[in-house]
Order: C-alpha cells, then structure tokens, then sequence
C-alpha cells in the first residue's frame, strides 16, 4: 500500500482542460484514494509569463470555485506559480510588490500547495541558486499555503536539460539543499525529464544531494510536446514500485491533455500502489478500462493500444484513422461513466486536435 500523499497535477503545455473537467476531478481522486490536485497548465499565462500583470478577477474566480470543490471532497488544492525569469534581474522592491500582489491572489483562493516553478528557464548562471533560494524562501515566509514545493531549474539528471538550459552551475544541487527552508519541498522527475521507471536507489540517492526526500512529479502518462502529443499514453503504469513511497514526501502525476482517458492509467497507477508484487498490469488495464468507460469500450482501447500508444498519430494512416474514428463513434451518445468523453478524446485526438506544434511549446 502506498505510505505517501498521491495526487495529480495538471502541469502540461498544450490543451488544458476545461473547468468541468478539473471539478469532476475532485471527486475521481478522491473516491479512488488520491489527496490533492494541483492547477499548473502552462498555458495560463497569470501563472507564468504573465504572472507582473494583474490578475483576472474571472480567472480567480473560477480558481476559488476549484479550490472550494476540491476542499469540499477532502482534497488539497494547489497552484504551480512559474515566475518566469523572475531570477535574471534584481529582486528589488518593485519585483517584491509584483509577488505579493500573486501571494495575496492565492492566499484568497485557499491554495493548500504552492508550486514555486523555476524549470523550463535560462540555468547557466553563477549564482543561480543564491538567486532561487532568496526568491523561494522570500515567497515561503509571505503565503498562508501548508506546503510549499520548488521545482528547480534542474529537476532531473537527464542531459537535455543542460542542452535546453545551459549548463548547470557547480554545486547548485548542494547549495540548495543545504541553505533551501526546511519546510520547502522539491520537485524531481527522476533520472530522466519522462522516466519509465524509478528504484528505491534513485530515489534515496536524489534525498541525499536535495536535503529531503524528493516531491516525485512523474512524467507519465502526460503526452505534451510536439512529438508527445503524437500519442496516447494508455499502457498501464510500470516501473512503480509500491515500496518507493516511503522514498517520497509526495507522488504527483502529471496526466494526457486527454482528462478522461487518463483515468485509466492513473486508476493502474493506485492499483499498482495497492496490490504490490501481486500487480498484474494487463488485469489492471481491462478494469480501469471499464471503469472509466464501459465493457465495449474497454476492449477496443486494450485492442487498439498498439496503435495509440506505440504507433501513434503520424503513422496511421488515413484510412486506418478514419476507420479508428468510426468505432469509436458508436460511443458519442453513451451515458455510461466517462465513455461519450473518452470516445470523443479518442477522435478529436486522430483529428489533430491536440497536436502541440513548435511554436506553441516555446511560447507557453
């Protein structure tokens, strides 16, 4: 059984999900033993690179409605804030007015979890830690959040970060770990930015270098990118270890742009927590299959994951979409569970809907 928090945080570019779809959220998590949910899609600009100006009164609004719904079934609710570049100039009175200004929006929205997201930005900097930590532990003596998690610019060993970012300052791992607030988490996706699977090693060893135990933000089943969103993310969660919880402070999974087919695999992932060893992988697929859909649908998904999953939207060809397309149009009407929506992220996602392009990835 799981011995740590799980939860799902909403932290893609791309799609986002509508309001409907985060407040069903709510009650999924909960009624399947998840306990928080964190809003953090990269395409609400207030949270990233528009966080200097004002925020929308609407957008704080809804946010507050979430926030309600989720504390209303008994889960925790958090924000993923992303300064953009906040570090590359000085942290001077007017930055500190700007900040306060968004610390006072989400103390008024309830927020329980505040993720201060410092990733996807400019790393190879000198003093990048000493810049962050004054920053982080600035925002963690000022908000009315229980818990706070910083992602840093370096959230994972995998080299393509140093390729995107610059190459990472010496000692930054140490000097944040050291001199970061105690009471202040930190984000890590493994040994890799998506990881297949994580050991207890890893895991303990990334303890070690980050002072705590790591906020675990697991890349999978999320479909981002613009080769990612190429596919549907539906196998059933591996490499997961119901013994690494106790390596963790927090497990939180980042999902598809699809919010009800994943579900699916986030009903694998619990199941996996839950029975340990004894975790047969395909027997959890057919059942969160036809959990979150019905009994037909279930059995076309598990007959067309070669297709969604390994093969993926530019190698099927037209007419084998058009075909996928009409099965799961049998399913638009159903009242059954999730199945109408599932069929109709099906389709949308062989129309291209939610394909990322280039452009969008690096402007969100």
């Amino acid at each position: 059984m799981m011995n740590t928090q799980l939860g799902v945080i909403e932290g893609f570019y791309g799609e986002a999900w509508s309001w409907g779809e985060r407040a069903d959220y709510a009650g999924f998590l909960k009624k399947h033993g998840f306990s928080f949910y964190i809003y953090a899609p990269k395409a609400d600009g207030y949270l990233r690179k528009k966080w200097r100006e004002p925020f929308p009164k609407v957008l704080e609004e809804k946010l507050a409605k979430l926030a309600g719904q989720c504390h209303s079934a008994g889960l925790e609710f958090g924000v993923g804030f992303s300064p953009y570049e906040i570090y590359l100039s000085e942290f001077d009175l007017e930055v500190k007015r700007l900040l306060q200004h968004r610390l006072d929006v989400f103390n008024r929205i309830g927020v329980d979890k505040l993720g201060i997201l410092m990733d996807d930005m400019k790393g190879d900097l000198p003093d990048l830690a000493g810049r962050q930590l004054e920053i982080v532990n600035w925002i963690a003596a000022r908000s009315n959040a229980k818990q706070f998690v910083f992602c840093p610019t370096y959230y994972s060993l995998d080299p393509v970060l140093e390729k995107l970012f610059g190459k990472m300052p010496a000692g930054y791992f140490e000097k944040l770990g050291k001199e970061l607030d105690k009471k202040v988490s930190m984000f890590w996706t493994g040994e890799l930015v998506c990881s297949k699977s994580y050991t207890p090693e890893h895991l303990n060893a990334t303890a070690e270098k980050l002072g705590r135990k790591p906020f675990l933000w697991d890349n999978y089943p999320v479909n981002d990118g613009p080769r990612m969103c190429k596919f549907l993310h539906l196998r059933p969660a591996a490499g997961r270890p119901a013994g690494m919880g106790s390596c963790l402070s927090a497990h939180a999974v980042n999902p598809m742009n699809q919010a009800a087919l994943s579900k699916i695999v986030l009903l694998t992932l619990k199941a996996g927590f839950e029975k340990g060893p004894a975790y047969n992988p395909d027997k959890a697929f057919k059942k969160a299959a036809g959990m979150v859909t019905c009994h037909d649908m279930a059995l076309l998904l598990e007959r067309d994951l070669p297709a969604f999953a390994d093969k993926g939207l530019d190698a099927l060809t037209d007419e084998e979409k058009g075909a996928l397309k009409d099965d799961y149009a049998s399913f638009l009407e159903s009242h059954e569970n999730d199945t109408a929506q599932a069929a109709r992220e099906v389709i949308d996602w062989l129309s291209g809907r939610y394909t990322v392009t280039k452009d969008l990835f690096l402007t969100q």
